[in-house]
Order: C-alpha cells, then sequence, then structure tokens
C-alpha cells in the first residue's frame, strides 16, 4: 500500500506546506506498513525532487507537460492514475486552494471519505479518526473516515517537522494533457515576500492604518521580524493592499506562531481566519476592540506612535544578540 501526497510548488520551489504534507503522510505510512508516493507537476532539478525524501517521502512522480496553468481536473485525473499504479488508498493534501479543489474532486471521483482543514494525526485506535476545526475554527470536530479510500487536506503551520538524511526514488512521466482553463487571473508575488501559508509571524493591518501611504511602519515591522504582510477584508476591498494578504473567512486562513493585528477590530469574520495563531498581539487605539478578548498581549493606543517605537526595540534587541 502507498500513501500518495500533491505537492505544490511556487516559481518551481517547494515550500514549508510541501515538507510538511510530506512529513504527515509519512507519519500515516509508520503505522501502516505504507510507502509515501509524492506527486508534483512541472520541472524540478533531481536534487529539489530527491529533497522530498529528507521529509519523508520514498519517492517522487514528475509529472511533465502539463503546462503552468493549474487545472484542477486533468490534475485530479492524473494523480488518481498514479494512484491506481502505485495501489494508494490515502491522498494527502495541504488545505489551500489548490489542495482543496484537487481533494474534493479526487474524493467525489473516488468515492471516498474526506476529511478537509485536519490538525491532527488520525488516531487509529478505533477506525481512521481524524481531528479538524469546525465553527471557524472555535470548536473541534472528530470525524471518522469509513471509507476505504480516504482523502485529506491539512491545515499549515499545524505540524511540527525536521529534515532527515532520507532519498526518494525518482520518476518523471510526460503527460498530454489539454488544459481546460483558457485565461484566468494570476497575482504576481514579490520575490523576497514570505507566502502566507509559510509564514511563522505575521504583520496585520487594518482600516485604522488610516490609508495605503502609512503602510510603511509595518513594512519596516515586518522586515525585522521576518514576517509576511496581511491585511483584513476591508483594506483589500478598498485596493489599499493586495487581496492574496486578505485573511479571514473569506480570505486566507493562517496558523503563524506570531501574529500581530494593527487597526483591526477583531469582527468574527476576521478571527475565523487567525485565531489559530499561537501568540496574538493587538495594537489598537480602542480600548473596546473586539479582538482584544481573543489576544495574548493587547496595547492600546496609537499604532502611529507604537509601531515605530516596537521596530526600534526590535532593531536594538537585534544588534545586541549579535
Amino acid at each position: 500500500m502507498s500513501i500518495l501526497v500533491y505537492i505544490d510548488h511556487q516559481d518551481g520551489a517547494f515550500k514549508k506546506k510541501a515538507f510538511e504534507a510530506v512529513h504527515y503522510a509519512s507519519k500515516i505510512a509508520e503505522n501502516s506498513d505504507s510507502n509515501v508516493v509524492a506527486v508534483t507537476f512541472g520541472n524540478h532539478s533531481d536534487d529539489t525532487l530527491n529533497s522530498l525524501g529528507q521529509y519523508g517521502a520514498t519517492k517522487v512522480v514528475q509529472l511533465e507537460g502539463a503546462g503552468d496553468v493549474f487545472d484542477t481536473k486533468l490534475y485530479a485525473n492524473e494523480i488518481i492514475q498514479i494512484a491506481e499504479k502505485e495501489n494508494a488508498n490515502t491522498f494527502i493534501f495541504s488545505f489551500d486552494t489548490q489542495g482543496t479543489s484537487l481533494a474534493g474532486m479526487i474524493a467525489a471521483k473516488l468515492k471516498a471519505g474526506l476529511v478537509s482543514g485536519a490538525v491532527d494525526y488520525p488516531d487509529t485506535n478505533d477506525g481512521f479518526v481524524v481531528k479538524k476545526t469546525v465553527f471557524s475554527g472555535k470548536a473541534f470536530a472528530h470525524v471518522k473516515i469509513n471509507t476505504d479510500k480516504k482523502v485529506i487536506s491539512i491545515v499549515p503551520n499545524s505540524f511540527q517537522f525536521e529534515k532527515s538524511e532520507g532519498n526518494a526514488t525518482i520518476e518523471k512521466i510526460n503527460i498530454q494533457g489539454d488544459v481546460t482553463i483558457e485565461s484566468l487571473e494570476k497575482n504576481t508575488v514579490e520575490k523576497g515576500e514570505i507566502p502566507l501559508a509559510d509564514a511563522e509571524r505575521v504583520v496585520s493591518g487594518g482600516r485604522g492604518m488610516k490609508g495605503p501611504e502609512n503602510w510603511g511602519i509595518l513594512e519596516e515591522l515586518a522586515d525585522e521580524l521576518d514576517a509576511a504582510l496581511a491585511c483584513s477584508r476591508p483594506v483589500g476591498d478598498a485596493g489599499w493592499r493586495p487581496h492574496h494578504e486578505h485573511v479571514g473567512q473569506t480570505g486566507g486562513t493562517i496558523r503563524p506562531n506570531l501574529y500581530i493585528a494593527v487597526g483591526i477590530s477583531g469582527a468574527i469574520q476576521h478571527l475565523a481566519g487567525v485565531n489559530s495563531s499561537k501568540t496574538i498581539v493587538v495594537i489598537n487605539q480602542d480600548s473596546e476592540a473586539p479582538f482584544f478578548k481573543a489576544a495574548d498581549y493587547g496595547i492600546v493606543g496609537d499604532a502611529f506612535e507604537i509601531v515605530p517605537k516596537l521596530t526600534e526595540a526590535i532593531k536594538r534587541f537585534k544588534a545586541n544578540q549579535a
């Protein structure tokens, strides 16, 4: 038996969530005497592909010839074919746009049980039970999958993993598929920018920043913390920041170790996307802002005074550590 894990990439490189997904699959494999087969699309160097072996993959299958456009139907069909060849009955995806799209289609095609947004390893003491968040992260559900084939998408930044000395065999397959999407809007990410899904630390701004021209103080703070930038929905809707930075119920869901919210009131829709953060720091001049109830640390005051002082304090701390 094998466990198949889908690996996304950005500009030809695998990100943290890819290694996390492989590690998650390897932990299931340890308890089921299975192999881990990682499947990725595109063209990568052998060294890049073999890096997946250092996180638990025993085999990596690279599918070439699909072009640069993500096509759910084409990708799903190819993954199912690889699964049949490798005798895989468990499928692992990241809980992101691509992973969610593929997980749903593959589960439907195979009539497989599906759990989206897993935050813990499966409990196999009594069947196959997966823990996931429900009600916008306010509670957990333990879902038992009774089907032979199982599909799981895992929430990024939910699992600790370490690099090992493992190696993976590599197989490259050329496919000839017709991409069904003729055009799409492409969001480009500036080089050096930390993807939100992979970020250990996030600095986020809301309407309290008063305008896009004031974002420089948040960018400077994020640079000092090696953090990603995020924003609330009103900020994205107003065009102050790009939409891919929007986190919340209608945006991205993140689980960083540190989330700093500046000038964000903390409406329930926003909290739904960030309340699984390990530590939440809120900076707001409104002492009655709902976000303070969810915060681990809160600062009441003017963000335009506090944020620069916080940045300078971090600079001094880093200088003393050098």
